[in-house]
């Protein structure tokens, strides 16, 4: 069984429990607090299923490793040496076992111990961009919440900043958690800023869900107006109208993504990809 559908399988199990528990045949009101609980433990035990499951599919060399790394965890007494334990298990995940949940995770308790804005945001950051990618729905919600959590830790540090406002909005509609209210805490900050990057880039994202291909179009205009070196503007403006079936202008993005991009394996790909079109138009 493959990574995804394991842990699909898990937390759907654990979904269940949860609603034999906590269901009931006649609809009720709980007070907020109980709800809160309810949710937190539900989160709890997705997280422990995922963690359980994920050191399942590791060799017994590794396991070892990675089990004594969590028993220093509790041997920690102090908040330093906690955090750094939290470092090297997340890098473990990360370098040796190369799976993203349980090394975000890990990032994700180090930035709650240490609480400051940027260990936050930074590890808000890493479930935002991942959850992009991830195909597992059950899996994505999960990422979802712990962006969800890490944004909203860091905007009560410092409720001023436009970045983390837009990640977590960004968080809210590509997550599915919240689409509305994400793409209005996005607009929020467009509103007093048109040209800022990095929210014209998110919004686009939640566009390109819908299938938004010309709503999004003028969006990355603006972007390649302000920001001409931006490459991910200039690809995603290549691939829309690749979707749109408009070689021509495809064609015309890719070519200069070739401009703004430094990788080589990259430029070598678009290369390809423009000769591909070409031969078609």
């Amino acid at each position: 069984m493959k990574k995804p559908q394991w842990i699909t399988v898990g937390i759907s199990f654990i979904l269940v429990i949860f609603i034999y528990l906590f269901g009931r045949t006649v609809p009720a009101k709980p007070p907020l607090s109980e709800i809160g609980h309810v949710q937190a433990a539900a989160q709890s035990a997705i997280t422990d299923t995922i963690m359980n499951m994920a050191r399942r599919q590791i060799n017994p060399a590794l396991l070892k490793q990675v089990l004594g790394l969590e028993n220093r965890i509790s041997a920690e007494a102090g908040r330093e040496q906690k955090m750094e334990a939290y470092h090297r298990l997340a890098h473990f995940w990360k370098d040796s076992a190369h799976f993203f949940p349980p090394y975000g995770w890990y990032e994700a308790e180090a930035a709650r111990l240490e609480n400051s804005e940027k260990s936050l945001t930074f590890a808000a950051r890493l479930f935002l961009e991942n959850l992009q990618q991830e195909s597992d729905a059950e899996l994505k919600r999960w990422e979802a919440l712990q962006a969800k959590d890490l944004f909203e830790r860091s905007l009560n540090i410092n409720s001023r900043n436009d970045s983390t406002k837009i990640g977590l909005g960004a968080t809210l509609f590509l997550g599915e958690i919240s689409p509305m209210e994400g793409v209005a805490k996005v607009r929020e900050v467009l509103d007093k800023d048109s040209t800022n990057v990095y929210g014209q880039v998110m919004m686009v994202k939640g566009l390109l869900m819908s299938l938004q291909y010309d709503k999004a179009i003028t969006r990355l205009e603006t972007i390649t107006r302000v920001a001409p070196a931006n490459a991910e503007a200039t690809l995603m403006l290549a691939d829309i109208y690749e979707r749109k079936n408009d070689k021509e202008n495809a064609i015309r993005w890719y070519e200069r993504s070739l401009q703004v991009i430094e990788r080589k394996d990259i430029k070598e790909e678009i290369a390809k990809r423009i000769e591909e079109l070409k031969k078609a138009h």
